[in-house]
C-alpha cells in the first residue's frame, strides 16, 4: 500500500513540477510581453511628445501665416485706394500738361473736344454731365477763365440743347484786376466744312450777378447760354460740326466791343494765323465797310432796317430829325419823311410819356450829310 501511495505522490509531484514549469514559462512570456508593452508605451509616449511638439510648432507657424495673410490683405486693401489716387494724380498731371499745350494769353481759346460720342453718352447717362475746357487768360497778367459745356443740356435745356457757359477762375493777379467782369463773351461752334456755317452766339455777364464778381474759389459760378445749339442738329449723322469724332468751339472775350455784324467775318479767319494778323485783317475789314457805306447812294437806305430812338416829348414823326441805328453804324442823323406807318408810330408816342424806348419800323429815310449847297441839309 505504501508503494502505491509513494507512486501516486511521485506522479503528483511530477505533475505539479510540470505545471510549475509551464506557469514559469508563461510568466516569462508575460514578463517579456510586459517589457515589450513597456517599451512600446515608452516609444509611443516619446512619439506623442514629439507629435505634440510638432503640433505646437505647426500651430505657431499657422498663426504666423494667418497674421502674414492678414497683413498682406491689409496691404492689398491699402494698395487699391493708393493706386486709384495715383491714377487720379497721373490723370491730373496729364490734364495739366494738356492744358499747358493749349493755354493762350489773348482772351481767346480754341477748344478741341475729342471722343465726342463717348462724352455725349457719358452726359446722357449722367456719368459726367459736363466737361471743362483748358484755362486761358486775357493777358499774361489778366483774367483766368475757362468754358463749361453740358453736352446733353443743363436745367430747362436738358435733353434739348447743348448748354455752354463761361467760368471765371481764381487767378494769381485778381487783386489788381477790375471787377465786376463785364466784357462780352462770344462762343463759336465751328462748321468743319468749307461752307463755314459757324454757330455764333454772344452774351454779356450781368454785373449784378455773383458770376461776374472776383472769384472766391478755384472756379466761380458759371454764366452763359443754356440753349446754345439744338441736340437734334448735333446728333444728325454727318453734321458739319462733328467730324472724326471731334468738335471745335472757340471762346472769345471781346475787349474792343466789336460790332455784332463783324463777328461772322472775324470768326471765319484762318485760326492758324497769328493774332496780330487777325487784328490787322479785322481793322482793314472795318475800314472797308465804312468806306463802302460812305459811298452808298441815299436811295439805297430806303429798304434797310432802322431802329428809331424816340424821346418821351416826341409828338410828331413827320419832318423830324431823330437819332437812329442804321445797319451797324449807330447815331447817324436821318431825316424822316411821312409814310403810312406814321400813324402807328404817332400813337405809340402820344401816350403818357415813359422812359426812352426803341421801336422797329419801316419808314423811308434819306441820309443827312449837312451839305452847304443844300439849305435843307439833305
Amino acid at each position: 500500500g505504501q508503494g502505491a501511495s509513494s507512486s501516486i505522490t511521485t506522479t503528483t509531484n511530477e505533475n505539479i513540477s510540470t505545471q510549475m514549469q509551464e506557469v514559469y514559462e508563461t510568466l516569462n512570456i508575460l514578463a517579456s510581453g510586459i517589457q515589450t508593452l513597456n517599451d512600446d508605451t515608452q516609444r509611443l509616449s516619446s512619439e506623442s511628445i514629439r507629435l505634440q511638439s510638432s503640433i505646437e510648432s505647426v500651430t505657431q507657424e499657422f498663426s504666423s501665416l494667418k497674421l502674414s495673410i492678414q497683413e498682406q490683405s491689409s496691404f492689398l486693401d491699402g494698395v487699391k485706394p493708393n493706386q486709384e489716387i495715383l491714377q487720379q494724380d497721373v490723370a491730373s498731371l496729364k490734364q495739366k500738361v494738356d492744358d499747358m499745350q493749349y493755354v493762350s494769353y489773348d482772351g481767346t481759346l480754341i477748344w478741341k473736344i475729342t471722343n465726342f460720342h463717348e462724352k455725349m453718352m457719358d452726359a446722357q447717362s449722367e456719368r459726367q454731365t459736363s466737361i471743362y475746357s483748358p484755362p486761358f487768360y486775357s493777358s499774361s497778367t489778366g483774367y483766368k477763365m475757362r468754358a463749361r459745356l453740358y453736352l446733353n443740356g443743363d436745367g430747362n435745356a436738358r435733353r434739348t440743347h447743348m448748354s455752354l457757359f463761361f467760368v471765371l477762375m481764381r487767378g494769381p493777379n485778381d487783386a489788381i484786376l477790375k471787377f465786376p467782369f463785364n466784357y462780352k463773351v462770344t462762343f463759336c461752334l465751328y462748321d468743319q466744312t468749307p461752307q463755314q456755317r459757324h454757330i455764333i452766339d454772344s452774351f454779356r455777364p450781368d454785373i449784378k450777378s455773383n458770376s461776374s464778381q472776383r472769384p472766391q474759389s478755384e472756379m466761380y459760378i458759371a454764366s452763359g447760354i443754356p440753349k446754345f445749339f439744338p441736340l437734334t442738329m448735333i446728333q444728325q449723322e454727318g453734321n458739319p460740326y462733328v467730324r472724326e469724332d471731334t468738335m471745335f468751339i472757340k471762346v472769345m472775350v471781346d475787349f474792343d466791343d466789336m460790332p455784332k455784324t463783324l463777328l461772322p467775318y472775324a470768326l471765319s479767319l484762318n485760326p492758324g494765323l497769328p493774332i496780330h494778323i487777325h487784328q490787322l485783317m479785322i481793322k482793314q475789314e472795318i475800314e472797308r465797310r465804312e468806306q463802302s457805306q460812305s459811298q452808298q447812294s441815299p436811295t439805297s437806305l430806303a429798304n434797310r432796317p432802322i431802329t428809331l430812338t424816340m424821346s418821351p416829348n416826341f409828338t410828331d414823326i413827320s419832318d423830324t430829325l431823330l437819332s437812329c441805328e442804321l445797319g451797324h453804324d449807330a447815331g447817324s442823323s436821318m431825316h424822316v419823311q411821312q409814310t403810312p406807318i406814321e400813324q402807328d408810330a404817332n400813337e405809340m408816342v402820344s401816350q403818357e410819356p415813359q422812359e426812352t424806348e426803341s421801336y422797329d419800323t419801316g419808314i423811308t429815310c434819306v441820309e443827312t450829310r449837312g451839305d452847304d449847297d443844300d439849305p435843307n441839309g439833305h
